[in-house]
């Protein structure tokens, strides 16, 4: 049997003379339907090009409602459907430029991903960028902004997720008076020496909990989202006995769970990923990254995420060539994907802040929090013109929704005109979606299977594009 398989790149300079020979060719097309625009990529195929596609695309807010991908050979060739924000096309003139530079030799001449955990700090041209991860408890993140603003570190941008009593966080930082990166050796060793024992927290207790805990320093970036998997995975935030252990295993959990099978193909040339969940911003990202960094490639793909759920459907092998052999390999997967998906996913309440930013504002904000018996499931933090927009998602210390007249009385101590409540309708939505297919496969629905859209759409989908791509 026949396999084709990836070696990972060795030599930074040749990868980039073969991207400079064959740079990949992006095609917008806002005649072939009515609702989107056809964003079309082909070129000569390498490692890592599908996940740099959705993360460039993603990167500049654009929403993919559907994806085609093929790339089994030494070409491929990639379609997205895609619209803005709003739903609607998308009509810049030098999309097409802007998309093709970020795929370029540029793109890709960083060197290979940082596998370290715990506190990792990095200075860059603009700010101090630093990693956090470890155990997650109630006001952990609190003590985190507060130490920061005692030593008189001002945060630009942060993003937090927490899963399966893990924490993960990347965090933007500038000195208070010089507002320049953070340089100084000592003062990063103090940073770091606090922050590691704050991430300690209750690392003493018996009880077995998650203790992975370091700190390193190093130089370099990367994606700040697909880091924050990346430190999640190596945290092993997918081993599922946590997460039975921490009572999440009721009903309305199960219901909310999303469907992940891995299945052999029938001539075992492929392994056949198929996800069902509900949708929301970023799922193809999330999916694509995670297969990514286990060391597995697609050759082809179908993406659909036009209404209250997303389906994927991928036929991947390993960076060896070979397709998944062992049933421990197979859950693996599946442990891992689900847990990709639930990261991200908003549950909580979703609290909007908005006011003119200060040093030790967020320390401020979060003690508030605190102090009202809230925990921090999920955070992301901007700073724009001097302006403070930060997203929280809250719930109380065991998990459960914060009681309205609770939320009501942080927003006057912090001001009705500052932080507000946001309705988030895909946790409204989830229950009568889950509960309406609950017994009914895709296929037996009529509406939907992903094995005959990829053979009998798909196919002669990509055949016909990528001929006509020469034409």
């Amino acid at each position: 049997m026949d396999f084709r398989y990836f070696s990972m790149p060795t030599d930074d300079e040749f990868e980039k003379l073969l991207i400079r020979m064959n740079p990949p060719r992006v095609t917008v097309d806002n005649s072939s339907s009515k609702t989107a625009t056809l964003i079309k990529v082909d070129g000569a195929n390498r490692c890592g090009i599908l996940l740099k596609m959705v993360q460039t695309l993603i990167d500049m807010n654009i929403i993919i409602n559907r994806a085609y991908i093929s790339s089994d050979g030494e070409w491929f060739m990639d379609v997205f459907h895609c619209t803005d924000q709003n739903g609607n096309k998308l009509l810049e003139d030098n999309l097409a430029d802007r998309i093709q530079q970020s795929l370029g030799p540029a793109a890709f001449g960083f060197q290979a991903l940082r596998r370290s955990i715990g506190v990792e700090v990095e200075s860059v041209l603009e700010h101090t960028t630093i990693e956090l991860t470890g155990k997650d408890r109630p006001g952990l993140l609190s003590e985190i902004f507060a130490i920061l603003a005692d030593l008189k570190c001002n945060v630009l941008a942060a993003e937090v997720w927490t899963h399966n009593s893990r924490m993960a966080s990347v965090l933007y930082i500038t000195d208070e008076a010089t507002k320049l990166p953070i340089n100084n050796p000592e003062h990063l060793a103090k940073i770091k020496q606090l922050l590691f024992y704050v991430l300690r927290g209750d690392i003493e207790n018996k009880s077995g909990g998650v203790d992975a805990n370091t700190a390193v320093v190093s130089v370099g970036s990367t994606h700040k989202e697909r880091r924050l998997h990346q430190m999640m995975y190596a945290n092993r935030d997918y081993d599922t006995c946590d997460e039975d252990c921490n009572g999440s295993t009721s009903d309305e959990s199960n219901k909310k769970k999303p469907i992940v099978t891995v299945d052999y193909c029938a001539d075992k040339v492929y392994t056949v990923v198929n996800l069902r969940c509900l949708d929301r911003p970023k799922l193809l990202f999330d999916a694509v990254c995670t297969l990514t960094d286990m060391q597995y490639v697609v050759y082809h793909g179908t993406a659909i995420a036009e209404g209250p759920e997303a389906y994927q459907e991928y036929y991947i092998r390993h960076i060896d060539g070979y397709p998944i052999s062992s049933e421990a390999e197979r859950q693996r997967v599946i442990h891992c994907l689900e847990a990709a998906i639930k990261r991200r996913t908003s549950e909580g309440i979703q609290l909007e802040f908005c006011c003119e930013d200060r040093v030790g504002l967020l320390s401020d904000v979060t003690r508030i929090f605190r102090e009202n018996g809230f925990s921090v499931i999920r955070a992301e933090v901007t700073t724009r013109d001097c302006k403070a927009m930060n997203v929280f998602y809250v719930a109380d210390a065991y998990g459960a929704p914060v009681k309205t007249e609770t939320i009501e009385a942080v927003r006057k101590e912090i001001g009705f005109t500052i932080l507000h409540v946001k309705n988030n309708d895909n946790n409204n939505n989830v229950m009568n979606v889950f509960s309406s297919s609950k017994d009914t496969t895709p296929q037996e629905s009529g509406r939907f299977s992903l094995s005959n859209l990829f053979k009998m759409r798909s196919v002669k989908f990509f055949c016909k594009s990528f001929m006509g791509s020469f034409s």
